[in-house]
């Protein structure tokens, strides 16, 4: 009987599946086929889930990092009792449903992270599993274990292909994330047919020589038991994460069995049929047994009587430590503490420069002290970053319990990118990640998938210009502020000095919303704080830094470093009978979140504007308007000292000054 309803919720999570993509025409009916019975065992004998609460805190992790096997995960849903209804089955990939074409965080209950770009959820999960690790040994006492969870994804050959998941694995098997287990769907087939023309290396081989415990399951993809049993082995070793290799055949049991046409289209009317008959199934569309659906629905009981016990275990820990406990809830509900932001730096210019970055790491610190579940590091790049939290122990060892909240990412921008992203998604944490701005490229998914998840990841980028000097070109950023500033919902702050930094932060703390920090290796000028509005304007995005009368014949807009050259030139043009302002522009989506009256104030549309930026002037016109200009680069670099570079490339007061009036010349 157990072997029965075991194959009929199977079948029932395959023609759930097929029928789906089948009704939308479009989608991905051979991995549900091949991998309904890994991802059915997981779901129903070991993922500790409450389907009523989809948020329960101490729930497992589960990812679909094969995203494009997404109706996989919408069965599963279904079936085993989220929000989710067999009309919106049969709304598969349809406008405004809730089962979209590559599950979607936020918008279908249940679904842990985005994915779909390949290699993002495995990068993801390494994330989820570092800070369940940190939150453990943060807050868990002797007998208290309030946080205590697995992390599971099921993952593809194209995942492996994709150099982030060699990455995140290098990471994961040095940090020992022992309650870390993916289950390697392995079909051999991807969209070009058999993997094997590009992708032969020994997997097995290759993730015993990163540090992971791995366990094949040489049998059919649909011996569930021996799949359980290898699940049961990898939860057993808590001191690697574990990858369990499941031999499956894509699109199995229809005719389109292990062949390339499996992986991304519809089987057809005519190979459902066939499908159907050959598992005895009926052929009516959606068919759902009430059996199959009633031995999923347990799911339900079951997971209201997991939340039960750990409400209980809650209770009887707030009674023992109030404290840890107080700063715990606040913690997972992402709220921060009263006064974190009463000690925050405050500088005034006293003849030395300062450069943001250092400013930056001065506020990092300074808020760290105050909310103990802020967490982050670099891409090996800590000391130039300044992202080094001082007094505070390194992540190295989960079994060691070395899990302190400076993370070493190794030079892993990609897999850096991905595993903020899942700590954010995790929570508990308040997580950040730091590079150089020009190897933000390498990153580029990452931060656009947090972005349209719109979690709490901050990516902190230093060397923000051709001031970065002798490094060359190569290392110099001109499209890269730009380009991140074309990423919906991605808030890019670029402060002027290390008091409008300041100001970033408290914007990011609070925004609970992606931010890109960008900042300057070089010293730059600190703006007086008690002259200059900088604590109100810096949220707006943009404000009047400065102007000669409130009639100017000119607007000088500038971000970063490039605001204390607008200030320079300033005086030279006033010296020339020019009234003039200077608006400082740090955040682009901030200003346009704004009210039109308020952006017309700081930039009238009938006066002439010229902006200056040490990057790409392409998307300024935005700005400027017709009656505008703008100082930027359309060409990379140069290896010199950085202010030579600025000089060189026209970023001086002489060229300011030239160009300002040629407009008002050209506007008169």
């Amino acid at each position: 009987m157990s072997k029965n309803i075991d194959q009929l919720c199977i079948n029932t999570i395959r023609f759930l599946s097929v029928d789906a993509v089948e009704k939308a025409k479009s989608g991905h009916p051979g991995m549900p086929l091949g991998a309904a019975p890994m991802a059915y065992v997981l779901w129903d004998r070991f993922l500790k889930h409450n389907p009523k609460n989809p948020k329960w805190f101490n729930r497992d992790r589960f990812i679909l990092s094969a995203g494009h096997g997404s109706m996989l995960l919408y069965s599963l849903l279904y079936l085993t009792g989220y929000d989710l209804t067999l009309e919106d089955i049969k709304q598969f990939r349809q406008w405004g449903s809730k089962t979209p074409g590559h599950p979607e965080y936020g918008l279908t209950p249940g679904v842990e992270a985005t994915t779909g770009p390949l290699g993002q959820g495995f990068g993801m999960g390494i994330g989820m599993a570092m800070a369940e690790c940190f939150l453990a040994h943060r807050y868990n006492r002797p007998g208290y274990k309030i946080v205590d969870h697995y992390t599971y994804a099921i993952i593809s050959d194209g995942d492996l292909m994709e150099g982030i998941s060699t990455e995140a694995a290098s990471l994961a098997g040095r940090l020992k994330l022992g309650k870390l287990i993916y289950l390697y769907d392995c079909n051999y087939i991807s969209i070009e047919g058999d993997t094997r023309i590009t992708f032969v290396e020994d997997i097995e081989l290759k993730f015993k020589s990163l540090g992971w415990h791995v366990i094949n399951v040489k049998n059919d993809g649909n011996d569930i038991e021996a799949i359980a049993g290898a699940i049961r082995i990898a939860q057993l070793n808590k001191e690697q994460p574990s990858l369990i290799i499941v031999r499956t055949h894509i699109g199995y049991g229809s005719p389109k069995q292990d062949s390339a046409s499996a992986h991304g289209e519809p089987l057809g009317e005519e190979a459902v049929i066939e499908t159907k008959k050959r598992f005895g199934w009926p052929l009516e569309p959606f068919y759902v047994p009430e059996e199959a659906l009633s031995h999923c629905r347990k799911a339900i009981e079951r997971g209201k009587q997991w939340e039960e016990e750990w409400n209980k275990l809650f209770e009887e820990y707030k009674k023992e430590y109030p404290e840890l406990a107080e700063e715990f809830e606040m913690a997972i509900k992402g709220e921060l503490p009263e006064g974190w932001d009463e000690e925050l730096p405050k500088y005034y210019p006293e003849g030395k420069k300062i450069a943001t970055r250092v400013a930056s790491g001065d506020t990092l610190n300074a808020i760290a002290k105050k909310v103990p579940y802020l967490i982050g590091g670099s891409a090996d790049l800590g000391p130039s970053n300044k992202t080094i939290l001082k007094g505070e122990k390194d992540f190295l060892d989960c079994v060691k319990g070395e899990v302190g909240r400076n993370l070493h990412f190794g030079v892993r921008e990609h897999a850096m990118g991905a595993a903020v992203n899942g700590m954010a998604l995790h929570g508990g944490v308040i997580p950040y990640g730091a590079t150089f701005l020009v190897f933000s490229d390498y990153m580029r998914e990452p931060i656009r998938l947090a972005a349209l998840m719109r979690v709490h990841s901050t990516f902190i980028f230093t060397h923000d210009s051709i001031g970065v000097g002798e490094d060359g070109p190569t290392h110099q950023p001109i499209e890269q502020v730009m380009s991140l500033r074309l990423i919906p919902d991605l808030t890019v702050i670029r402060p002027a000095d290390a008091n409008e930094t300041v100001a970033a932060y408290k914007v990011m703390m609070r925004r609970k919303e992606p931010v890109a920090l960008i900042l300057t290796r070089q010293g730059v000028p600190v703006l007086d704080p008690d002259k200059y509005p900088i604590e109100e304007g810096v949220p707006k995005g943009a404000y009047i830094l400065t102007q000669t009368n409130n009639n100017p014949d000119i607007i000088l807009v500038a971000t970063g470093s490039e605001v204390h050259l607008a200030l320079d030139s300033m005086k030279v043009l006033e010296e020339e009978g020019v009234s003039v302002r200077v608006v400082s522009m740090p955040s682009w989506e901030l200003f346009f979140e704004q009210e039109e009256s308020y952006r017309q104030e700081v930039l009238p549309p009938d006066i002439p504007k010229l902006a200056i930026e040490a990057g790409s002037y392409i998307g300024w016109r935005e700005i400027v308007g017709d009656n505008g200009d703008v100082i930027g680069l359309n060409r990379f670099g140069a290896s010199a000292p950085g202010n030579v570079v600025m000089e060189k490339l026209g970023f001086n007061v002489n060229n300011v000054v030239n160009r300002a009036l040629k407009l008002l010349q050209k506007v008169k």
